[in-house]
């Protein structure tokens, strides 16, 4: 339980609240078949490998202030396509392709609605995502959670991404409380969790196939498989008609 009162609870949005991993597999499958593109790649599985890792190593670019977002975003259809002649008009026109089959993918875990609905009365929410902040306020629009959120703050705005301390400070700057008011729940052992457990925060850990390793050390987060097990951590009693998985 927490030491001290908690005030507001933090979110994550991709892989935490959003089904990120299936919208992106559907998607990128879609778009592959629908680009004459599947052949090329040997597999869904293997194109999907060759786009994550391409979308980390840009992502990382535009941590690093190296590149804007739109830049990060036109030089990963560059390389994943091999094509580094593409215009930019080119590469947007790609990606929009792209994104048409992904958002049709959209979908929150089953879990989220529930918890949201229990915590509304009792938390202050907000989202601190490691993205664009229009990109994540069109998602939670068409998620149909906009709504349930204070603010929505994204590291392209901030200047500033998680892990940083900074980030995570801005967030409880944003909600006028300090980092020991506010619990922060992430699907990223490393960048999420650790990172908001130094920063001072109620670092929550959502770890929904169990498998992923923990960070080394005593981190000072908690870990959980289901959002059930959230209240529980927060000191709401609330059933979920099951026992919530901590642990």
């Amino acid at each position: 339980m927490p030491v001290k009162p908690i005030k507001a609870v933090l979110w994550d949005v991709d892989d935490t609240l959003f089904d990120y991993t299936t919208a992106d597999r559907v998607g990128m499958r879609e778009h592959l078949v629908a680009e004459g593109l599947l052949d090329a790649y040997g597999s869904v599985e293997e194109a999907l490998a060759r786009w994550r890792r391409i979308t980390d190593e840009q992502w990382a670019r535009f941590a690093a202030g190296e590149v804007s977002f739109e830049e990060q975003r036109r030089d990963r259809v560059r390389v994943f396509l091999g094509r580094p002649e593409l215009s930019d008009d080119e590469t947007e026109a790609w990606f929009e392709r792209y994104l048409r089959h992904y958002e049709a993918a959209w979908a929150l875990f089953p879990d989220v609605l529930p918890v949201l609905d229990s915590l509304a009365g009792a938390y202050r929410h907000a989202v601190l995502s490691n993205s664009h902040q229009r990109v994540q306020e069109h998602k939670l629009r068409a998620l149909g959670v906009r709504d349930r959120f204070e603010v929505v703050l994204c590291a392209a705005e901030l200047g500033v991404a998680k892990p940083e301390a900074r980030a995570f400070h801005a967030a409880c700057d944003a909600l006028e409380l300090a980092p020991h008011q506010v619990a922060y729940v992430g699907d990223h052992p490393e960048i999420d969790g650790r990172g908001a457990a130094e920063a001072g925060l109620f670092s929550v850990w959502i770890n929904r196939d169990g498998a992923s390793p923990a960070p080394a050390g005593d981190t000072g987060l908690r870990r959980i498989t289901s959002l059930g097990g959230l209240p529980g951590l927060l000191g709401t009693v609330m059933s979920f008609g099951a026992p919530p998985t901590i642990r």
